[in-house]
């Protein structure tokens, strides 16, 4: 037995001694497995706790893997022509992925020849973000117009006012054709492809938002940092012979 345990047991004992002196030896012998069962208990909660790090870890991305995420018909930021493909599969709504806005932009500008980037609608359940689909679905209506880009730049900046009479007006500022906005948003076909591309980002094994991938690989550190060296690792292998991604 432990030394914690043992401490515990004999004050656990003291104590019962002293507040039931009247008691019979059963009644103590009964207190103490009592005090025992807990003890054991305890050490499996304990052994639990621990083991908890070590299945996180199990369940960890494997950063080598090269993700099958269709970007064909994906929204395109930057050269078609370039040697890296930043994708991100995104929810409107996330703070986090309005966070990560910036870091995008940043690598963007860094790599103006060599890396694109590509956008993935992935909005969470309702009962978490209950406008993420409605934005989803504003984007990409807007996209149908030729204004993807300028919807998902405005939808990122507004993201606390994302209800429908506000996608509406931002529809009008971006210089969208209204009606037919309106209709595209209503339509079965954007909410096909919306569908589409979470079903997409699922099958890459995103559960959760945002979720980058560079050349095909799951970017574990979102920072500026962390997206170099992926890019340059890229960038690296592919002037060794062949592309990674």
């Amino acid at each position: 037995m432990n030394n914690w345990r043992q401490r515990f047991l004999v004050f656990a004992l003291i104590s019962l001694s002293a507040c039931n002196e009247g008691r019979d030896l059963e009644d103590l012998n009964k207190g103490q497995k009592e005090i025992l069962a807990r003890l054991d208990n305890l050490d499996k909660l304990a052994q639990r706790l621990k083991a908890a790090p070590a299945a996180a870890g199990a369940a960890r991305p494997d950063p080598n893997r090269i993700a099958s995420l269709p970007l064909s018909d994906a929204p395109l930021r930057g050269p078609r022509s370039a040697k890296v493909t930043i994708a991100e599969c995104s929810d409107f709504q996330c703070p986090f992925c309005g966070q990560a806005t910036g870091v995008v932009e940043q690598v963007l500008k860094a790599y103006p020849k060599d890396v694109n980037f590509a956008y993935k609608q992935f909005p969470l359940p309702a009962t978490m973000h209950p406008d993420a689909m409605s934005a989803a679905k504003a984007a990409v209506a807007a996209g149908k117009q030729g204004k993807f880009w300028e919807m998902h730049d405005l939808l990122f900046q507004n993201q606390r006012e994302l209800g429908s009479d506000k996608l509406r007006d931002y529809a009008k500022k971006i210089g969208l054709d209204a009606e037919k906005w309106e209709k595209d948003y209503h339509s079965a076909d954007v909410q096909a492809q919306v569908d589409k591309e979470m079903a997409e980002c699922q099958a890459a094994g995103v559960t959760g938002t945002p979720t980058f991938f560079v050349n095909g690989k799951r970017v574990l550190n979102r920072s500026f940092e962390g997206f170099k060296d992926m890019i340059d690792a890229s960038l690296k292998d592919q002037s060794g012979g062949g592309r990674t991604g």
